[in-house]
């Protein structure tokens, strides 16, 4: 990341808890000045809940639209950014579609309007697969997680620029962190940092062959399965892990069941909403139809993955696939 000292590092139980820490312990200071908060339309829901649990205090939401492949729309940014507006938060790289979002173009449209707005990036999804310089983008605040880079669950981190002023959300014992009270979790920190280490010994080897096997995964899929739609950019544009497709007439929640049986583990969502048997609002911000977004499947490649994997994946969906549109013939309403 690049940070310049230890204490811009804040270690919280997990992502959630240091988007949380990012977007209620910057507005509280700053909410006599001004009233205004900036995200997009395909946040996670750790940002999205929470900002719109902000206009409980009055605060003002302003979601950004996104196109056809999930890209921030530049143009609505620079007409809400205001000397109102206190805070943005964008996803470096979306955690459903993989689309690598202009972040250095938001931030500076932003600051060139209101250079006090504190600029937050959940760089969750980017962390470990694109390159990602605390530095060199000038972000103010940013989150990382360490299970996306198979590292172990319950630790992440917020990054805060030194100057930067947040406020503590919890109270209680204070260790060595000011912003986040509590014993510290040494374990899940050693493993983090772990994993930190083996996902940049060789970050260009390892994000070419995670490209190259998810351009295999994408090509083998669109080129052997009808009625198939990728949702999010292709190529050079798209995180080198994420693959996220919609198969038309076939319910993604039972083809998640039929791949486990056959010992292909993938995902009906994001790990945020999957569990609300809905369709993704990811999925409905960039145009997909509500029978679409739920024949949704989200797969992720990591440096561990190899061709044999890719291969035995792309003989096992197919076979799947044709077995659920089978029984169930339709995915539904549109």
């Amino acid at each position: 990341m690049n940070c310049k000292t230890l204490e811009e590092i804040n270690f919280t139980p997990g992502e959630t808890e240091a988007n949380n820490l990012a977007l209620l312990g910057a507005t509280f200071p700053l909410k006599n000045k001004g009233k205004k908060i900036v995200i997009s339309e395909i946040e996670p829901i750790s940002i999205l809940h929470v900002a719109e649990m902000l206009q409980q205090y009055g605060i003002t939401l302003a979601k950004i639209p996104v196109d056809s492949k999930g890209f921030l729309n530049l143009e609505k940014l620079k007409e809400e950014i205001d000397k109102n507006t206190i805070l943005v938060s964008f996803s470096s790289v979306n955690h459903e579609i993989g689309t690598i979002q202009p972040i250095k173009e938001a931030l500076k449209i932003v600051k060139d309007r209101c250079p006090d707005t504190i600029f937050h990036t959940d760089a969750s999804d980017a962390y470990g697969k694109t390159t990602f310089n605390v530095q060199d983008l000038q972000v103010d605040l940013a989150t990382v997680g360490s299970y996306k880079i198979l590292g172990p669950r319950g630790i992440g981190a917020l990054y805060v620029r030194e100057g930067v002023n947040i406020e503590r959300i919890l109270e209680g014992q204070l260790g060595t962190q000011r912003l986040w009270p509590g014993v510290e979790n040494t374990p899940v920190i050693v493993g983090f940092a772990k994993a930190s280490e083996l996902a940049f010994k060789d970050f260009e080897g390892n994000t070419k062959h995670m490209r190259k096997l998810r351009n295999r995964l994408i090509e083998g899929i669109t080129g052997n399965v009808a009625e198939v739609k990728l949702n999010g950019p292709e190529h050079e544009q798209r995180a080198p892990d994420n693959v996220n497709i919609s198969f038309l007439r076939c319910e993604g929640e039972a083809l998640t069941i039929e791949l486990s049986l056959n010992g292909v583990y993938v995902s009906s969502g994001s790990a945020c909403t999957r569990r609300l048997l809905q369709p993704s609002h990811v999925l409905a911000a960039i145009g997909r139809k509500h029978s679409e977004a739920h024949g949704s499947i989200l797969m992720k490649v990591t440096r561990c993955h190899t061709e044999e994997d890719i291969n035995y994946v792309l003989d096992v969906i197919p076979k799947a696939v044709e077995r659920i549109r089978g029984i169930v013939g339709s995915t539904g309403v549109d």
